[in-house]
C-alpha cells in the first residue's frame, strides 16, 4: 500500500471515530438538555443514523451547506424520536450541539495549526498529532456542554424561540470558518509555510475563542432574561392570590355583618315563635321558622369544599358564571391540613374558572362549566371542564403558565384536552 493510500485510508478512519465521538457527547447533551433519561440503545441508533447519513453525503458529494442542514435535522430527530423531547426543546439542543462541536474542533484546528508552525513534524508523529487534536476536541466539546447545561435555566422548552436567532447566526457563522479555512488541513515539512500561516491561525484562534465568549454570553443574558420572566409571572400569581385574599375577606366581613344582624335580632324572632305557638297558631309558626332557616342558610357559601378560601372563590366565579347564563356544577373535595398552600390553591382556581368562562362566552348553544376533585391517594386530583368554540385549541396563555407553576411546586402534572367543543383541564398535585 502506498503512502498516499495509507493516508487517505487513516483520514477516512480519523473522521469516523470523530463522527462517531461527537455523535455520543451531542446525544449525551440532548438527553441532559431536554430532561430526559437516554437509553443504551439510543446509542448504536443514532451513531448509526448519522454514519449512514455522512456515507450518503459523501457519496452524493453534496454540498457543505447541505450537509450541515442534514446533520442538524438528525440532531432535531434524535431529540424529538429518541429523547422524546419537545420540538423547542430539541431543536435548541440541536442547534447547541452541532455549534458547540464546531466550536471545539475550530478552536483544536487554529492550536493545532500554530503549534505545527513552531514544530515541524513528519512521519508517524504528523498522524500522532492529528489522532490528539482530534481526542482534544472531543473532549473539549464534552466540557464544554456540560458548562452549557449547566449555565441554562429550568425552562428550556417554553422560551427556545429567543435563542434561536442569534444562536443560528454563531454557528453559520462558524460554520463558514470552518469549511472556508480548514476544509484543506495541510501537513508539510516547509516550516516557512508554516511559519507564514501562524499569524493567520493565530487571527483565527481569537476569533473562535471571542465565538466561545459570545455563546456564554448569549446563554447568561438568555437565563436573566428567564428569570425576570419567571419573576414576572410568579408576581402575577401572587397578584391574583391577594385579589383572592381580597374577595374572600369582603365576603367574609359581609356574612359577618348580616350574621351580626341575625344575632341582634334572634331575641325578637323568638318571642314571635313563641307567641304564635302559645295562640295555637303552630302552621304559621313553622311557616316563620321556614323563613328563618332560609335567611340563615343565605349566609353560608353554595359552596363546601373544605376550604374556606376556595369556598368563597367559588362562589364568586360561579356567580359570575351564572349570571351570564353559564350552567354551574360543583362537585370538589378538598381535604383538610393537606399541605396545598392557599395562596397556590387561589391562582389554580382563580386562572382556571376565569379561563373556563371565557371560552364560554365565547361558545354557542348551551354552556356549562363543571369543577369536581377529590383526593386520590397521596395526590389531589382536580378537573375543570367546561364548553369552548370549535377548531384547534387556543395558544396557552398567561393563566395557563400560572397554573402550571404553582403545579410544579408540588411536583404536580397539567393536562389539557380539546375536542368536539369541550375543553378539559386535568390537574394532579402531590399532596402527601
Amino acid at each position: 500500500m502506498t503512502h498516499t493510500a495509507w493516508a487517505d485510508r487513516f483520514i477516512c478512519w480519523l473522521n469516523l471515530a470523530c463522527l462517531l465521538g461527537q455523535g455520543a457527547v451531542q446525544l449525551h447533551f440532548a438527553a441532559r438538555l431536554l430532561k430526559q433519561r437516554e437509553k443504551w440503545w439510543n446509542y448504536p441508533i443514532f451513531l448509526a443514523a448519522i454514519w449512514a447519513l455522512d456515507q450518503v453525503l459523501i457519496r452524493l458529494q453534496a454540498p457543505w451547506e447541505l450537509a450541515a442542514a442534514a446533520q442538524l435535522l438528525a440532531l432535531y430527530g434524535a431529540g424529538r424520536l429518541l429523547l422524546q423531547g419537545r420540538p423547542g426543546a430539541a431543536g435548541l439542543a440541536a442547534v447547541l450541539g452541532a455549534y458547540i462541536t464546531q466550536l471545539s474542533f475550530g478552536i483544536l484546528n487554529a492550536l493545532q495549526m500554530i503549534l505545527l508552525s513552531w514544530w515541524v513534524v513528519g512521519g508517524p508523529l504528523v498522524y500522532a498529532a492529528a489522532v490528539g487534536a482530534s481526542a482534544a476536541a472531543i473532549a473539549l466539546c464534552a466540557v464544554l456542554c456540560g458548562a452549557v447545561g449547566r449555565l441554562l435555566g429550568p425552562d428550556t422548552a417554553g422560551r427556545a424561540a429567543l435563542l434561536a436567532p442569534p444562536l443560528l447566526f454563531l454557528s453559520a457563522a462558524e460554520l463558514y470558518l470552518l469549511q472556508t479555512d480548514y476544509a484543506q488541513l495541510i501537513y508539510s515539512r516547509d516550516a516557512r509555510f508554516l511559519l507564514a500561516q501562524a499569524g493567520r491561525h493565530t487571527a483565527l484562534l481569537a476569533m473562535q475563542l471571542l465565538g466561545l465568549a459570545a455563546l456564554f454570553c448569549t446563554l447568561y443574558a438568555w437565563r436573566g432574561v428567564c428569570r425576570g420572566l419567571e419573576n414576572e409571572a410568579a408576581l402575577s400569581a401572587l397578584r391574583q392570590a391577594a385579589e383572592a385574599q381580597k374577595a374572600y375577606l369582603a365576603e367574609a366581613a359581609a356574612r359577618e355583618e348580616k350574621t351580626r344582624a341575625l344575632r341582634h335580632d334572634w331575641q325578637n324572632h323568638l318571642v314571635v315563635l313563641d307567641g304564635l305557638l302559645a295562640a295555637g297558631r303552630a302552621g304559621e309558626g313553622r311557616a316563620y321558622l321556614q323563613k328563618l332557616h332560609t335567611r340563615a342558610a343565605a349566609l353560608a357559601p353554595p359552596c363546601h369544599t373544605g376550604s374556606p378560601v376556595a369556598d368563597v372563590l367559588l362562589s364568586q366565579k360561579l356567580g359570575l358564571a351564572a349570571a351570564k347564563g353559564i350552567q354551574t356544577e360543583v362537585s370538589l373535595t378538598l381535604p383538610p391540613a393537606c399541605g396545598l398552600d392557599e395562596l397556590d390553591l387561589c391562582v389554580i382556581l382563580a386562572n382556571a374558572l376565569d379561563n373556563a368562562i371565557q371560552a364560554c362566552q365565547n361558545a354557542q348553544g348551551q354552556r356549562f362549566l363543571r369543577v369536581f376533585g377529590e383526593r386520590q391517594g397521596n395526590f389531589l386530583r382536580i378537573v375543570f371542564e367546561n364548553t369552548c368554540p370549535p377548531g384547534p385549541p387556543a395558544p396557552a396563555g398567561t393563566g395557563l403558565g400560572n397554573i402550571r407553576a404553582a403545579a410544579q411546586k408540588y411536583c404536580g402534572s397539567v393536562c389539557t384536552e380539546q375536542a368536539a367543543g369541550l375543553f378539559r383541564l386535568d390537574l394532579l398535585l402531590n399532596i402527601s
